[in-house]
């Protein structure tokens, strides 16, 4: 049997962005005074947090979903402002518009951008040279940020610990279920496989990948969830496309922005990033799939086809890939819309469940959160 705890206010599952700051939400802007972050990593923001292209978005990926690139442009400037030593802005980002095969026109994502109010104009003729002409309608100057993963941990963890956040690593949560006084009871083990049994009024699921992997009372999301192992290279970039980062869109869909995090660049690929998927269920840990995956790397064929794009691409070097389970909603597939999944569930009363699917989404989830009675 696991050791009984004291009572705690609420527990945070999931030591991710998400996770860290809904923690420190609770404490300093809900009042909560007993907050338990735990996380099965042994450092805070070491998975899918890390594990991306490290893009603020502003709005320009997303043609076919205005909500999603609406919201990206109300948040960023918000993200710029809260995490300003996080954030990589001295570069230039380019958007390319494919000739063929992309489902927007040059013409459309021009309009596109005007109605999101996204800063666009045309690439001048040195930036139009970087492309093939017979592949690329036009390119186009806009303006995107990166961040850095690690910066953005070392903020939390001042920030949990200014804040009186209990923070536990290596301890994965396994159970949550209803306590017959009402509260919720979880059941976490750590490395040492040292159970424990914690009482508190909210649980805050935010293990991205594993949303659905506890046992207990929790039943798990009613929204369908897709898993991917993707694999995004990260490769030290050509003179030629150093201070730049690059979007192909939009049915190519591929990009190399700046990682600020190890000095390097990411390439990824909307046919070779994904290397296998399968619908979520409870009982298939996505990080167990991940561990036995053999991860061999697909670089090669993405710099093949991204060069004949940008040949000047067949000049990079690859220097390692970053391989992580990605999850998405199945109902945004086919428009590739982010929105954030938050939800209560009814036969846990007092947990929810959120992911988001892009990191300025944060701000969506805090609205979500300011509108509880908590």
């Amino acid at each position: 049997m696991p050791s009984a705890d004291m009572r705690q206010d609420a527990v945070v599952i999931g030591g991710g962005f998400y996770g860290a700051v809904i923690a420190i939400y609770l404490a300093k802007e809900r009042g909560f005074k007993r907050v338990v972050l735990m996380e099965r990593e042994p450092a805070l923001l070491a998975r899918a947090s890390y594990n991306n292209q490290a893009r603020v978005h502003n709005g320009y990926h997303y043609p076919r979903s205005f909500t999603t690139a609406f919201r990206s442009r109300v948040n960023l400037p918000r993200f710029v402002r809260d995490w300003p030593d996080a954030v990589t802005q001295d570069f230039t980002k380019l958007y390319a518009i494919a000739r063929r095969n992309s489902k927007v026109t040059a013409k459309q994502f021009e309009r596109f951008c005007r109605e999101i109010g996204a800063e666009i104009q045309p690439a001048e003729p040195a930036q139009q040279a970087l492309f093939t002409d017979q592949l690329i309608e036009s390119a186009f100057l806009v303006k995107e940020y990166a961040f850095d993963a690690t910066k953005l941990a070392s903020w939390a963890t001042r920030e949990l610990k200014e804040s009186g956040v209990q923070v536990r690593l290596k301890t994965r949560v396994t159970d949550i279920s209803n306590d017959p006084d009402g509260m919720l009871s979880v059941v976490a083990q750590n490395d040492n496989e040292h159970r424990e049994q914690i009482r508190c009024g909210y649980v805050f699921n935010c293990t991205y990948s594993g949303l659905n992997q506890f046992k207990g009372d929790f039943s798990g999301t009613q929204t369908d969830l897709k898993q991917e192992i993707t694999e995004i290279a990260l490769m030290q970039a050509p003179s030629e496309l150093e201070g730049m980062g690059i979007t192909v869109m939009d049915g190519p869909f591929f990009s190399m922005m700046p990682f600020p995090a190890r000095g390097l660049h990411t390439l990824s690929h909307v046919r070779y990033t994904p290397h296998m998927s399968w619908n979520d269920q409870r009982g298939i840990d996505p990080y167990h799939k991940l561990d036995q995956y053999e991860c061999a790397t697909r670089v090669d064929r993405m710099v093949r086809d991204v060069g004949r794009y940008i040949p000047s691409v067949l000049g990079a070097k690859y220097v390692d890939s970053l391989f992580e389970v990605k999850t998405i909603l199945v109902k945004n597939e086919s428009d590739d819309g982010r929105p954030i999944l938050f939800e209560k569930h009814p036969e846990l009363p007092g947990c929810y469940s959120i992911l988001g699917g892009k990191i300025d989404n944060i701000y969506d989830v805090l609205e979500k959160l300011n509108a509880e009675s908590l």
